[in-house]
C-alpha cells in the first residue's frame, strides 16, 4: 500500500476528500480544469468513480496530482502530509525548507537523506554559490549567460533536456491597429527569433511554433510560420495601409509591457530594435510581475511578453483560445474569438479517441497560426547545474524535482545530505 507521511495507508477516502475539495464553491486554487466534475465517489478502500457532466478527453491528465488526507483542511497549509519520498521537516519563510527521506515510500527510499531548498533571491548569487560550492544544484533559475559561463569555466556539470516552456508575445486584438491580421504577422516577420535564442538565451532555446509544444502527441508541424523577413514585414505593413512616411517618423507606434527581469528587459530591447527597422515604434514598460501580470488580465495593455510554464496538454488550447475563456473564466487574455476553432476544440474536448483528438487539434493548431493572436518567440531548454560529485540528475520536459530521489554523490558509499538541491 501507499503510505502517508505519518504511516497511514492512502484510501479511496482521500482521493475523493481531495477531488470533492474542487466541487466546493468557496474553494480557492486549482478548480478550473475541474468545471466538468460533476461527482467523485469511492466504490471501495481502492476504488474511485468521477462522474462527468459531459465527455472530457483530457480529464485524466488533470488526476495526475498530489492527494491530502481525509479531513485534513487548512492543516495542509501549516504542515503538508503527503506520499512522496521527502516529508517537511522543517520550513523557514524566506530562507529554506528542510526535506527529510521518506524511508517507507512506495517506491523506494531515496538515495539522499536529505534535500535542503534554498532561497537565493538573487540570479548572480546562485551562481556565486554554485561556483563557492554552498549549493549542489540550480534547475531553470541561472540567467542564459550566467549558465553559459559557468559551463564554459568547465568545473561544474551541466545537464539539458527539451522543455514544454513556451514564451510568447501576446497581442490584444481589440486594438484598432492590432486587429488588422496583417499588421500582426508583420510584427511576426520583423522578430529575429533566431537571433533571441542564440544571443539572448545563449542556446539554450528553440524557437517556437506554437503553445503546443514539439514533443506532445497532438503537435501539429504543418502550420504557418513566420520567418525572420523585414522585406516581408514591410510589405505587408504596405498592405495594410501603414505606408512608411517619408524621414525619420515611424509608420505608428505601440507599446510592449515587460517585466523587470534582466533577461526580458533584454528581449524587450531586442523586439524594439527589430520593429524599428521595420517602421515600428516600440515603447517598453517594465514593471514588476505581479504588475505586468494584473494589466494582462485586465486587458491594459497592447502587446506584452509571458510565458506559459509546463504545458503538457493539448486541452491548452481551449483554455487560451476559446472565446469563452476570456478572463476571469480562462486564459484567453488577447480576446482572441473565431468559431471555426471554437468548434474544433470542443469536437476535440468530446471526441472518444486520440485519433480523433488529435485531427482536430491538428486542425485547430493550424487556422490559429493563420490568425496570429500570439507571435511564439521560444521553447525553453530545461537547464541544470550541478556540482561535478552529483550523479542521478535527470531532467523530465517539465523539469519538475522528482528525480532528485535519484541522486546521490559519487565519490562516497553513503550519500551525505544534498544541500541546497
Amino acid at each position: 500500500g501507499v503510505l502517508f507521511h505519518d504511516g497511514r495507508e492512502l484510501t479511496a477516502a482521500d482521493v475523493v476528500y481531495t477531488f470533492r475539495s474542487f466541487l466546493d464553491p468557496d474553494f480557492r486554487g486549482r478548480s478550473g480544469a475541474y468545471r466538468l466534475l460533476a461527482a467523485v465517489e469511492a466504490l471501495d478502500a481502492y476504488t474511485v468513480r468521477f462522474v462527468l457532466k459531459e465527455p472530457f478527453g483530457s480529464f485524466p491528465v488533470n488526476l495526475v496530482m498530489g492527494i491530502v488526507q481525509e479531513g485534513s483542511g487548512a492543516t495542509n497549509a501549516r504542515q503538508p502530509i503527503g506520499t512522496g519520498p521527502y516529508r517537511l521537516s522543517q520550513f523557514t519563510a524566506d530562507d529554506r525548507l528542510v526535506l527529510d527521506a521518506f524511508e517507507q515510500y512506495y517506491g523506494g527510499a531515496p538515495r539522499n537523506s536529505r534535500v535542503v531548498l534554498k532561497v537565493v533571491p538573487d540570479d548572480t548569487m546562485r551562481g556565486l554559490e554554485l561556483r563557492k560550492g554552498t549549493v549542489d544544484i540550480v534547475v531553470n533559475d541561472l540567467s542564459p549567460d550566467i549558465a553559459w559561463q559557468l559551463r564554459e569555466e568547465g568545473r561544474l556539470r551541466v545537464e539539458t533536456s527539451p522543455g514544454t516552456d513556451y514564451a510568447y508575445v501576446g497581442m490584444n486584438l481589440r486594438d484598432p491597429l492590432l486587429a488588422n491580421v496583417h499588421v500582426r504577422k508583420a510584427i511576426g516577420h520583423a522578430i529575429d527569433r533566431g537571433a533571441i535564442v542564440k544571443y539572448l538565451r545563449r542556446g539554450y532555446a528553440r524557437t517556437a511554433v506554437g503553445i503546443v509544444p514539439p514533443m506532445s502527441w497532438a503537435f501539429e508541424p504543418d502550420v504557418l510560420e513566420l520567418p525572420y523577413d523585414p522585406a516581408e514585414a514591410r510589405r505587408l505593413l504596405d498592405e495594410a495601409g501603414f505606408p512608411d512616411p517619408d524621414g525619420p517618423a515611424p509608420r505608428f507606434r505601440l507599446t510592449l509591457k515587460t517585466s523587470t527581469s534582466e533577461v526580458y528587459r533584454l528581449q524587450a530591447a531586442a523586439i524594439q530594435h527589430d520593429l524599428s527597422r521595420v517602421g515600428i515604434a516600440l515603447d517598453v514598460r517594465s514593471s514588476e510581475f505581479q504588475t505586468l501580470f494584473a494589466d494582462v488580465v485586465r486587458g491594459n495593455f497592447q502587446l506584452y511578453t509571458l510565458q506559459f510554464v509546463g504545458v503538457t496538454d493539448p486541452d491548452m488550447l481551449r483554455r487560451v483560445f476559446h472565446s469563452r475563456q476570456e478572463p476571469p473564466a480562462g486564459l484567453n487574455r488577447v480576446f482572441y474569438s473565431n468559431p471555426d476553432v471554437d468548434t474544433l476544440i470542443d469536437r476535440a474536448s468530446s471526441a472518444a479517441t486520440d485519433e480523433e483528438r488529435r485531427a482536430y487539434y491538428s486542425r485547430a493548431q493550424q487556422v490559429i497560426a493563420q490568425d496570429v493572436p500570439y507571435i511564439g518567440l521560444w521553447y525553453r531548454t530545461n537547464l541544470a547545474v550541478y556540482q561535478p560529485d552529483l550523479e542521478g540528475v535527470r531532467l523530465s520536459p517539465i523539469a519538475d524535482y522528482t528525480f532528485l530521489k535519484d541522486v546521490e554523490r559519487r565519490s562516497t558509499v553513503e550519500s551525505r545530505p544534498a544541500d541546497g538541491m
